[in-house]
């Protein structure tokens, strides 16, 4: 099964200043599916994520819930399957990131015990495994310090290009899903200078703590850029917010009083047909190729600011670091008034282009589902929307689907990973997408 797409140059005209910017890039005549993982009914594989090797491209590593580790040697094409091991269990949240050295990591949730839901060192720290063989082995697993019986969850890395230091934000809640006031939620951060073998003792950078029912008004979802002059960002959710943070001391210390940089309209626990909960967590992103928007600092979230029937997925940006924002554009152009979900952004970081990837009902009206990549060469002003699913599919409520998908781009090379359903057994997949200019 294999959808043509063929797009023609596509000229953009600035209302601004009447000039024609260069042609948007043409997505390839041939995109093809791949299936990466196909899971039993119950729980499995989702939450998937995935990272071009910027020292080989033709390497590419994914995971996905609980412990899948997949890794690739031809672009994505083929893919072998393992389960990643550790003394400290593989416990799901899967984030897999590739430094600029090529040493691999895999951060997931810990189970020390066995316990899980039971033991109370079940989710006591965030685990980052590391690969030095292009996945092939890893070393049993570093963390940050260990914070008593609270319990640690949703972390997201980022990785300095320039040393290779590796960011980590997670929310920490005192006691996960209690509803008692007195146990509350926050953000914290850790970094390692040694890629991965140990880490800072982590700090609270939020500075408005939540409550624990991992819902809408509990702080959650907090990612990380690295500006172009070596600070910090960070951003997450909270009370139909996205907050805002700056470290411009290697993340020593961190502002006082956090920034609101968007309204999230129905919070970041979003309903969806079809899905228990969906996940509309802000990704940031820094632009640090060479292009003409270099230095510029992306926001990625989703929202139902335009009614509960229609998710729509919003980027924003801003040149100065984060004190000043544009104003929210919305990213699928469509005017369906359908869902758009679980986005997630890269920025190549050889050409500086925006891809963005989601799920999309624009051409149903059902709980069928296609999956999206939007794509802007302008800096975010504008973004063309292609259909890379070869074939919908439809949800199930009773299935775990996960909270959120991943995209990697590298020198034209765009790799999206999604979960599908299908008869209640799920699936992870991934486009070949060689763009050319």
């Amino acid at each position: 099964m294999r959808n043509i797409f063929v797009i023609g140059f596509l000229f953009i005209i600035l209302s601004c200043s009447q000039k024609m910017v260069d042609p948007l890039i043409i997505i390839p005549a041939e995109i093809k599916n791949v299936m990466i993982h196909e899971g039993k009914s119950g729980l499995g594989p989702c939450e998937p994520t995935i990272c071009i090797d910027p020292t080989d491209p033709s390497v590419v590593i994914a995971g996905s819930v609980l412990d899948n580790i997949y890794t690739s040697e031809d672009g994505g094409n083929t893919w072998t399957r393992d389960r990643l091991k550790s003394s400290l269990q593989v416990y799901g949240d899967p984030v897999i990131r590739i430094d600029h050295k090529g040493m691999a990591y895999y951060a997931h949730l810990s189970n020390p015990d066995g316990g899980a839901y039971r033991s109370e060192s079940f989710l006591d720290r965030i685990v980052v495994q590391r690969s030095g063989d292009k996945g092939k082995s890893w070393n049993d697993g570093s963390y940050s310090k260990v914070r008593g019986s609270k319990d640690q969850d949703k972390q997201w890395l980022t990785i300095d290009p320039n040393d290779n230091t590796i960011l980590m934000t997670w929310t920490e809640f005192d006691k996960y899903g209690s509803s008692q006031p007195q146990d509350k939620s926050r953000i914290l951060f850790a970094k390692s200078i040694d890629q991965g073998l140990s880490w800072s003792d982590p700090i609270s950078i939020s500075e408005k703590e939540g409550n624990c029912v991992d819902d809408d008004d509990t702080t959650e979802g907090a990612t990380t850029a690295i500006g172009i002059n070596g600070d910090y960002y960070a951003a997450w959710a909270y009370n139909e917010k996205i907050y805002f943070d700056v470290s411009k001391d290697k993340g020593m210390t961190w502002e006082e009083n956090d920034r609101i940089i968007a309204d999230q309209v129905n919070g970041w626990s979003l309903s969806i047909p079809g899905l228990d909960r969906c996940n509309g967590m802000p990704f940031l992103k820094m632009d640090h190729s060479n292009g003409p928007h270099r230095g510029r600092l992306y926001l990625n979230w989703s929202d139902q600011r335009n009614g509960e029937d229609n998710t729509d997925i919003w980027v924003k940006y801003s040149d100065d670091g984060g004190m000043n924002w544009s104003e929210a554009k919305k990213v699928n152009d469509d005017d369906s008034g359908k869902h758009q979900f679980l986005s997630n952004i890269d920025i190549d970081p050889i050409t500086g282009i925006v891809y963005i990837v989601f799920y999309d009902r624009r051409n149903y009206v059902d709980w069928n589902t296609d999956v999206y990549l939007a794509f802007s060469k302008d800096g975010g002003v504008s973004f063309n929307n292609v259909k890379i699913s070869e074939s919908p599919f439809v949800p199930n409520t009773s299935v775990f689907f996960g909270d959120y998908n991943d995209i990697s781009a590298y020198n034209n090379k765009v790799r999206p990973i999604w979960t599908r359903n299908e008869d209640r057994s799920l699936s992870v997949w991934t486009a070949i997408i060689d763009v050319k200019n």
